[in-house]
């Protein structure tokens, strides 16, 4: 499900704002985690990053922030 966004070369999203949406690959774990748990809390303000992140668990949250911050980036298949 990340990479449907998170990796598509300079792929913007257009609500609620038009921002870049950020490369997860390399990213520090630490950072993806508190991210995802901001938005799961409405700390942070996506509509769509907090519907996912709804879903996780805070080991769900671990893993994916242990994944990415463990890989390059990854581009989604064209």
């Amino acid at each position: 499900m990340c990479q449907g966004c998170h990796g598509i070369d300079g792929y913007r999203m257009a609500f609620p704002e038009v921002y870049h949406v950020p490369r997860l690959g390399g990213q520090h774990p630490g950072y993806i985690a508190k991210a995802l748990q901001g938005y799961k809390s409405g700390a942070r303000s996506n509509a769509t990053m907090r519907a996912i992140a709804a879903q996780l668990s805070e080991k769900d949250m671990a893993d994916l922030a242990a994944y990415y911050g463990s890989t390059s980036t990854v581009t989604a298949a064209k």
